[in-house]
C-alpha cells in the first residue's frame, strides 16, 4: 500500500478493511462535562479491527497538565503494542467526527509517522452510511515502533511566551468565541478567562460540515482560514482548551498544503491556569 493521507473516506476503509498492513485506532474522547464513557462505547460498537487509543493513557504521566505529548520511547513502545509498526498504515476516527482523531494523527505525525489518517465525518459518517459495527475484540500482535520526535510540529510555553515579543507565529485560538474573549466561563474549572495576548480567534467547528461533520473542501477551509485574519506566508501555531481540538485546525491547515505549523501543547489548560502570564479579554 502507498503513502497515503492526511484524509481518507468511509468508501476507502470500507474497501480496506482487512488489509494486512492497516490498523485502525477509535480516538474518541470526551470533556467530563459530555458525560460520555469512550471506552465503553468503543466495547460497545466500533468499525471491525479497530483497538481503542486512549490519549490521556499515551501522555507524559509525568506533567500536572492532561494528555501532554508522552516522549518518543514511551509513544513508540505504546503504539508497538497496539501492533502497529514503522510500516503500518493508520486509519484514526472519533465518535464525533472531527474532535479528538486529529489530535492522534498529530501525535504520529510528530512522531515521524506520516503513513496516517484521519476517517473524514469519523463514527458519525460511518454509522450514518449503514456500515458495519462490532463488539468483538480484535487486537493486532504486538510489534515494534521506532519513534523520533520532530520538534517543529510542538511549542512549549516558553516558546509562546518568546513569541509575544518576536511575534515570528500567528497563535490561533480554536475555542469558541465566548471563552476566547472571556464571555463563557472555562470548561475546566480554575482557570482564567480569555486569550493569548496578539492571538487570533478560529473555531475548530468551523473546519467541517455540521451535518456529515467531515471536513470542508480546500478551497472552503482557505477562505475559513484568511477570513479569520491567519497570513498563510507565516508560520501558525494553534492552541485550544488543552492541545485537543488545536490539531483539527492543524489538520485543516495540512489540507490546504500548508505545513508550516505547531501546536502549542499545554494550550489554555496551561496558560490560563497560571497567573504569570498575560492575558488579553
Amino acid at each position: 500500500m502507498a503513502q497515503f493521507g492526511p484524509l481518507i473516506e468511509t468508501e476507502w476503509l470500507a474497501a480496506h478493511l482487512g488489509d494486512p498492513r492497516l490498523r485502525v485506532l477509535d480516538a474518541s474522547w470526551y470533556l467530563p462535562a459530555m458525560d460520555r464513557d469512550a471506552r465503553e462505547e468503543h466495547a460497545a460498537a466500533r468499525i471491525p479491527g479497530a483497538t481503542y487509543f486512549d490519549i490521556d493513557a499515551v501522555a507524559d504521566q509525568s506533567s500536572d497538565l492532561p494528555h501532554m505529548l508522552p516522549g518518543a520511547e514511551a509513544f513508540g513502545k505504546a503504539v508497538g503494542e497496539m501492533g502497529i509498526g514503522n510500516d503500518s498504515r493508520v486509519v484514526v476516527y472519533d465518535a464525533m467526527g472531527a474532535f479528538s482523531a486529529p489530535r492522534v494523527w498529530w501525535m504520529f505525525h510528530a512522531f515521524g509517522h506520516d503513513d496516517v489518517a484521519v476517517l473524514n465525518g469519523g463514527l458519525h459518517k460511518w454509522q450514518a452510511e449503514g456500515r458495519p459495527l462490532t463488539s468483538e475484540g480484535d487486537q493486532a500482535a504486538p510489534t515494534v515502533f521506532q519513534a523520533a520526535l520532530r520538534e517543529k510540529l510542538v511549542r512549549s510555553v516558553d516558546e509562546i511566551v518568546a513569541n509575544l515579543a518576536s511575534g515570528e507565529d500567528q497563535v490561533a485560538d480554536v475555542r469558541g468565541a465566548g471563552r476566547f474573549d472571556g464571555s463563557e466561563p472555562e470548561v475546566r474549572p480554575g482557570l482564567r478567562s480569555g486569550h493569548i495576548p496578539g492571538s487570533v480567534n478560529i473555531p475548530f467547528e468551523r473546519m467541517t460540515d455540521p451535518t456529515t461533520r467531515a471536513f470542508l473542501a480546500p478551497a472552503q477551509l482557505r477562505q475559513v482560514i484568511q477570513d479569520a485574519g491567519l497570513d498563510l506566508g507565516r508560520p501558525i501555531v494553534t492552541s485550544c482548551g488543552s492541545g485537543v481540538t488545536a490539531c483539527v485546525v492543524a489538520l485543516g491547515l495540512e489540507l490546504i498544503g500548508f505545513q508550516d505549523y505547531a501546536i502549542y501543547d499545554g494550550s489554555w489548560t496551561e496558560w490560563g491556569g497560571r497567573t504569570d502570564l498575560p492575558i488579553a479579554p
